[in-house]
């Protein structure tokens, strides 16, 4: 037998820089959050304080050296230390961090680490990409695939979401909770027989509670029934929840956006963060040469650590007032006429406006608030689907603009309408989309707390 012997292997490794991370996750966090964390640093840096007064290094000062400069400018990207610009290398190591660190991950990024190191060619990976990245918080399909895909053969559209949905979580990529429990029954070695055949054909008796009826159905004994209950009730119904990042809190405009004179106004909501600087003493401490060693090196790191605190407080703005111009450029119609005007967009259209990666935006969207004429909005409530429709003059529908439009035809209407009333009534429209698709739409209505309808 051969033995074994220790091989010296050459890799290369990308080394996360903390402060890059802590600039991220600057980014990321929404107003409320972010004086959280400015207090938290408050209370761990001796050299960061509040100023009352404007500074050099408060982020009022920075904020008017750059505001002509950010005016147009949707290229610059970089994060600052002390601002200047970072060197190449640092730019190239910030860009691939935006690219490949999620904080928090989402079931988006978790499905898409699993599926890009499977076998697949480069038209099976674009497909899987699309699929994916078309699920809801639950792991469900926001647009049916077949209409989302309409160019790939159906075989291979059904083909890869097989695949997906047997990533982990098990179960997404699925239609329903019905079809993502048959998933999860079908692909577990262990499930008891008899469990995938009461979850495809019998899951409206089981609703119901029709346990004899499926009983006497399937030959099943009442134990056996029981053991196949227990093992359904352990399957997870919406899978794509546990990695769903949202909490329980205040919603606080981090934007606000009108129009005012036929021009937008966008306002940044930095009332509640203070206008931070470096402390004076420790400033001083740190240029010392009369001090200890190690204390001259802690007010160094500490002098440094503030700025550079600073600076990624003020990136983070600057890039949210640029992704918040990009937005009202881009949904401009929204601004002017309400939410069913909303159009098609995607995280790659502001991405590329703005000069940064889709997950830059995806993450400085999440978790922050617009105020409008219309309303509070979240930011990426701004990014929906496109919707089939057959209007005369080719009209492009959002997935919103059509929810409020079903939210019109309920209110308006003095009878219960079903959802292919409902269907019939866009038709009329130019508007075609499947029976299901109306159900899940006016599914998320009746848990929109803003939306009720005549009592019938």
């Amino acid at each position: 037998m051969q033995a074994q012997r220790p091989v010296l292997v050459t890799e290369q490794r990308q080394k996360l820089n903390p402060r890059m991370l802590q600039s991220i996750k600057i980014l990321a966090l929404p107003v409320a959050e972010l004086t959280e964390a400015i207090q938290a640093e408050l209370e761990a840096n001796p050299a960061l304080e509040v100023l009352d007064d404007k500074s050099e290094l408060s982020l009022e000062a920075v904020s008017e050296s750059r505001a002509e400069a950010e005016t147009e400018d949707y290229s610059d990207d970089s994060y600052d230390t002390e601002y200047e610009p970072m060197s190449g290398q640092e730019d190239s190591k910030r860009k691939f961090l935006e690219g490949a660190i999620a904080l928090p991950e989402t079931l988006q990024e978790h499905l898409l680490s699993q599926f890009h190191i499977l076998p697949l060619d480069e038209k099976e990976k674009e497909l899987g990409d699309r699929l994916i990245q078309n699920l809801d918080e639950n792991g469900f399909h926001i647009t049916d695939p077949f209409t989302l895909c309409p160019t790939w053969p159906a075989e291979d559209v059904r083909r890869v979401m097989r695949i997906i949905q047997r990533l982990d979580p098990a179960g997404t990529c699925t239609a329903n909770y019905q079809e993502s429990l048959m998933v999860q029954a079908e692909m577990d070695p262990d499930a008891p027989p008899f469990a995938a055949e009461i979850l495809k054909n019998y899951f409206a008796d089981l609703e119901k509670g029709k346990h004899a009826e499926i009983r006497k159905a399937l030959g099943l004994k009442p134990r056996q029934f029981e053991e196949i209950l227990d093992y359904i009730r352990t399957l997870s119904p919406f899978p794509g929840r546990v990695f769903s990042a949202d909490k329980t809190r205040y919603v606080v405009p981090d934007l606000a956006i009108r129009i005012e004179d036929n021009e937008f106004v966008i306002e940044l909501n930095d009332e509640i963060i203070p206008v931070l600087g470096v402390n004076p003493f420790i400033n001083e401490l740190s240029a010392s040469k009369e001090q200890k060693k190690e204390t001259l090196a802690f007010a160094k790191k500490s002098v440094e650590q503030a700025k550079f605190f600073i600076g990624a407080i003020q990136q983070r703005n600057s890039t949210l007032i640029k992704v918040a111009k990009a937005i009202a450029r881009l949904q401009t119609r929204f601004f002017l006429e309400g939410p069913k005007a909303m159009q098609p967009l995607t995280l790659r259209d502001v991405a590329e406006m703005v000069g940064v990666h889709e997950t830059t935006i995806s993450r400085l969207v999440n978790g922050k608030y617009v105020q409008t004429d219309w309303g509070i909005f979240e930011l990426k409530r701004f990014f929906t689907n496109a919707v089939a429709s057959q209007s005369p003059d080719g009209e492009v529908h959002s997935k919103e603009s059509i929810k409020q439009l079903i939210r019109e035809i309920l209110e308006a209407s003095d009878t219960k309408l079903s959802d292919r009333e409902i269907m019939e009534t866009l038709a009329q429209r130019g508007i075609t989309i499947a029976r299901r698709t109306v159900a899940k739409y006016r599914g998320e209505l009746d848990n929109d707390p803003s939306f009720s309808p005549r009592k019938r």
